[in-house]
């Protein structure tokens, strides 16, 4: 018995050497399993080494002034040398001289031909066109949309806005088409694009207007131009996604049949690519729609003059009776480009294709009918007779909530005490301690975040990025935007997942909630403003209300497809092994749909900061109000040097949120 004891019981003996290699490997096995503790130890060793170094030569704190560059002086130079030559250099005169007066004669003649038509005929148009392409249910939609914009007397800056609309989005299409197909045809044009398609895609709207204010200068021309260069890259995007993705087993039996490079294309690849370019127009349109109205601080007049000049003096009632025609405008438009993308792969042929042409036919004899009839009519323009004044009524709603809602409401507080509340507990404190850090522990935290998630280019362009912004001389209103857009991303997060998570439970909740989420989806930007500022005034509290509510559609939409595209099976499995629901949800559902949440985040982050920026015209502060003052002011210096800033930041918050794929790891 004690000789079974002793020989069971672990007898102390010299360490050997395979023993020894094993326990010193450990560390090391450990970290390869662990690359993102890897990355963060290897940063902290040289944080530990440079961070010496850099706070004794130029400290900590705010970003120090040597490392800045004054760019006021040459940017005021050449803004000055453009406005002398503006009228006399063969530049301006030969080039984009030409294009000013082409693209003036352009909108001028669609609103003309808009005019031409009458408010009948267009109505007309509208719905045979939805009629068509989605059914009877869409052309009422498009028909009462319509009306609804002359009812609210806002007949005349619809067609301004829609006239706008068609010459950017013809351009932009065009535009985005060649883009398109030069990178879907080139691997090498692919790879330099790709990062300038990704840079455009996260520049908030504000962004694009400087430099078209300091070519063309304030009016329609720059408005336009900023448009096609807003709305251009999804649909350069989405043409290079469909023709590298066309399948190959089709494209090698074009070959084989002898078919030249421009016969594949225009028989198998375009064809093959046509939901995804349906889909790049349906985006297009949309972001063009959007930037239109923004570009009313520029002078592109419309629906988004009416808003902007409301909002200048507060006139809730002004701004929603022109809100109200721009979320009109962007559903039709959406759900008309949305539906013919579901119908084109089910294009008819033979007798179908006939009685489809023949339905063609008789829609737009219906239309030129209804233009004809108010022609006669003398209906060129809404009668001003039957309209409804809206904005008296929508004030007086206003003021009373400001008297009852905005303060009055016992115990819980009214909005205006919500707001204060914001600011003061988490606005304020968030913004002091960014802007109380030493400048380089901003970098080593962007430094890490980028890097866990993605690999060394991405970290190395983030804190470029952001050190481009202290070498610009903003880095305190930079952190004041930051601390904006992480309050506000926050918020968003926390509802949108909360939200996201009852939807992917309940198949009911997810049909009440998703005609309420197409709405806000597809309301352009500008939009948001109107009912924060009747709510809770102005300041940095409204723009983040706002930001939060236009970012909430798109985390909740991902979010719940995340969850719900979870493989059953492994649901089934928790199941069965009684995981409560509770425990399938933290265990299974949200680790296997980790990168629907984490694009979620980055998409959540994107938006917030278009808002933010935007929320420089209700006292947001900071580099939207930099921007706003430098277009209101003429300073394009600072207009300039702000717009340049956000550029960084939202480059630096796309990189930090957006997780790069193990090929992408594995080539770095």
């Amino acid at each position: 018995m004690a000789t079974a004891q002793a020989a069971s019981s672990p007898t102390p003996t010299p360490t050997s050497g395979p023993v020894s290699g094993s326990s010193r490997r450990g560390p090391v096995s450990a970290l390869r399993g662990r690359p993102a503790l890897a990355k963060l130890l290897l940063l902290a060793v040289i944080a530990a080494v440079a961070v010496p170094v850099v706070h004794a030569r130029w400290g900590g704190g705010m970003w120090p002034q040597a490392l800045t560059v004054d760019l006021s002086a040459p940017l005021g130079d050449v803004t000055e040398w453009i406005v002398a030559n503006r009228d006399s250099h063969p530049l301006f005169l030969y080039f984009f001289g030409h294009i000013s007066n082409a693209v003036v004669i352009s909108v001028r003649a669609v609103y003309l031909l808009l005019l031409a038509l009458g408010w009948a005929g267009v109505t007309a148009l509208a719905a045979v066109v939805a009629w068509r392409v989605a059914g009877v249910r869409l052309a009422l939609t498009a028909a009462v949309s319509f009306l609804v914009c002359g009812l609210l007397g806002m007949w005349v800056p619809t067609m301004q806005t829609l006239a706008l609309m068609v010459v950017a989005v013809l351009a932009s299409v065009v535009l985005g088409l060649l883009l398109g197909l030069a990178a879907g045809l080139s691997d090498r044009t692919f790879r330099v694009l790709r990062p300038v398609l990704d840079t455009m895609q996260v520049l908030p709207a504000f962004a694009y207007l400087l430099p078209v204010v300091l070519v063309f200068g304030i009016g329609v021309p720059g408005a336009v131009l900023a448009t096609v260069v807003y709305a251009a890259p999804p649909m350069a995007r989405l043409t290079a996604l469909g023709l590298r993705g066309a399948d190959r087993g089709v494209m090698e039996a074009v070959a084989s049949l002898g078919a030249t490079g421009g016969q594949r294309l225009l028989t198998a690849r375009l064809p093959l690519a046509r939901k995804e370019l349906l889909l790049g127009l349906n985006q297009t349109i949309m972001m063009a729609l959007s930037m239109a109205v923004i570009a009313s601080v520029i002078g592109a007049g419309g629906l988004g003059d009416r808003v902007y000049q409301a909002l200048s003096s507060v006139d809730v009632g002004a701004a929603l009776a022109a809100g109200i025609p721009i979320v009109l405008l962007a559903v039709v438009l959406d759900r008309t480009t949305e539906a013919a993308g579901r119908r084109i792969g089910s294009a008819p042929a033979g007798p179908a294709a006939l009685r489809g042409g023949r339905g063609w036919a008789l829609a737009a004899v219906i239309a030129a009918t209804a233009a004809t009839a108010g022609r006669l009519a003398d209906g060129r323009v809404w009668p001003e007779s039957v309209t409804v004044a809206i904005a008296q009524p929508v004030n007086t709603a206003k003021d009373w909530m400001v008297d009852h809602l905005y303060t009055g409401v016992p115990v819980v507080g009214g909005t205006a005490d919500w707001a204060a509340h914001f600011t003061d507990g988490i606005l304020n404190p968030l913004r002091d301690g960014l802007q109380g850090l030493p400048w380089w522990s901003v970098l080593l935290i962007v430094a890490a975040l980028a890097w866990t998630i993605g690999t060394w280019r991405t970290a190395a362009t983030a804190v470029l990025a952001m050190a481009a912004i202290g070498v610009l001389g903003v880095w305190e209103p930079s952190m004041d935007t930051l601390s904006q857009v992480i309050a506000a991303v926050a918020v968003t997060l926390v509802l949108g997942f909360a939200i996201a998570v009852a939807a992917a439970r309940s198949e009911r909740l997810e049909r009440l909630l998703r005609p309420v989420l197409d709405v806000f989806q597809t309301m352009p930007q500008f939009v948001y403003l109107i009912p924060v500022v009747a709510l809770f005034g102005v300041g940095r509290a409204p723009a983040a209300a706002a930001a939060v509510v236009y970012a909430l559609p798109a985390v909740v939409r991902i979010t719940t497809q995340g969850l719900r595209g979870v493989d059953p099976a492994a649901m089934e499995c928790a199941r069965s092994l009684g995981a409560t629901s509770g425990q399938q949800l933290r265990q299974v559902q949200l680790p296997l749909a980790r990168p629907a949440l984490l694009l979620a985040v980055n998409q959540g982050v994107v938006l917030v900061l278009a808002v933010v920026i935007i929320g420089g015209l209700v006292g947001s502060g900071a580099l939207g109000y930099q921007v706003v003052l430098g277009l209101g002011q003429g300073d394009l210096a600072t207009g300039l040097v702000a717009g340049a800033a956000i550029v960084c930041l939202g480059l630096m918050l796309d990189r930090v949120t957006q997780p790069t794929n193990r090929r992408q790891r594995q080539e770095s």
